[in-house]
């Protein structure tokens, strides 16, 4: 019986602790998972009817209907790539019908509950894991679930769709030195993508000859991270003529650090921006940057994603197993994108 409008509306965890099981178990019945048995089936769904547990897209699962709902997990909206990976997805998930549900990690880590458990709950047919997340469990999840861009964590079974971040640092610093450029800075933040990125540039040094100068990667990979890192690099090699850093947005707290020393961009600085988001191209801004093709990573992720889902919900109507096929690894090359920001070093400047 759904409970009255006065009545605490009943949660996940009460229909486990009426079932005698676990809340996992319990988005697995929501997600009609043929890794339960028939019994804990059963008890699930005997106590979402005693307790009136249903929500509306839930509901729709148990009756055999589809959701259509994918759950995207970021972590961090102010980050422009997330929005090229989103329209890349939905340029593909626009035509089957299918609506794209997002949260932000980071923004929800003080809840008790992660929000993947929510989408879970609420029958998502699919999972796009599109950032470094720590609540991503190495074993997997009970639907078709795709990493997009390299993570710390690659979920079991998980498809991963990247884009090659070793080969694009290396394009920015050979960009750079083809420019005559040897004083070469480079500012970091966290995660996988961060970390990949920073070894090729340090290879790609060593491979010239020159000595890396590295500045970060224990901050986020935001603009007053790229402030600060760049602050400290400049204090430490003030004669740095070029900075790569590891996205634009990093890239832009470079951008306010030279504007503070006076150094004017590039007749004095040269910098290299990653990703060729939509911040790169604007006028004032004309910044040259790694493109990582992020909107076409997005419907990578999203073609995969549906090639799954359709084969879960094929193998349930012919009553298989489901035993899923080896998870796919998609790599995207990247290009570099060369803009206003770049100039050709002078002897006053790499001297």
């Amino acid at each position: 019986m759904p409970p009255s409008p006065r009545q605490k509306r009943p949660t996940i965890y009460d229909v486990a602790e009426r079932a005698g099981v676990s809340k996992s178990l319990v988005s697995l019945v929501l997600q009609n998972s043929t890794r339960v048995s028939d019994e804990k089936r059963a008890a699930v769904r005997a106590a979402i009817q005693e307790l009136g547990y249903l929500p509306s897209r839930a509901a729709a699962a148990l009756a055999g209907n589809r959701t259509r709902a994918i759950g995207v997990m970021i972590d961090d909206f102010r980050n422009p790539w997330f929005v090229d990976l989103l329209e890349g997805m939905q340029a593909v998930l626009d035509a089957p019908g299918f609506h794209v549900t997002v949260a932000d990690a980071n923004l929800n880590a003080h809840l008790e509950q992660s929000p993947i458990s929510g989408f879970l709950a609420a029958g998502v047919e699919g999972l796009v894991i599109g950032g470094d997340v720590d609540a991503v469990p190495a074993e997997g999840f009970p639907v078709p679930t795709v990493v997009a861009g390299n993570r710390a964590i690659v979920p079991a079974g998980a498809d991963l769709v990247a884009n090659n971040d070793e080969a694009g640092a290396r394009l920015a610093v050979e960009h750079l030195r083809d420019l005559g450029h040897t004083q070469i800075g480079h500012v970091t933040g966290t995660g996988r993508a961060g970390e990949l990125r920073r070894r090729s540039y340090e290879r790609a040094m060593r491979d010239a000859g020159l000595e890396p100068r590295v500045i970060g990667g224990s901050g986020a990979t935001d603009q007053s991270e790229g402030r600060r890192a760049s602050r400290e690099l400049f204090e430490r090699w003030p004669a740095t003529t070029a900075v790569f850093a590891a996205n634009d947005v990093m890239a832009l707290g470079v951008l306010g650090t030279l504007d503070e020393l006076g150094l004017r961009v590039p007749a004095d600085v040269s910098i290299v921006g990653y990703d060729d988001s939509h911040l790169a191209g604007f006028d004032h801004l004309s910044l040259t940057s790694v493109d990582d093709r992020s909107a076409e990573v997005g419907r990578a992720a999203a073609e995969l994603l549906l090639a799954r889902i359709e084969g879960v919900r094929t193998a349930a109507r012919d009553g298989a197993a489901g035993v899923p096929s080896r998870a796919a690894r998609r790599v995207i090359q990247p290009t570099l994108t060369v803009r206003g920001s770049t100039a050709t070093a002078t002897d006053a400047t790499d001297s």
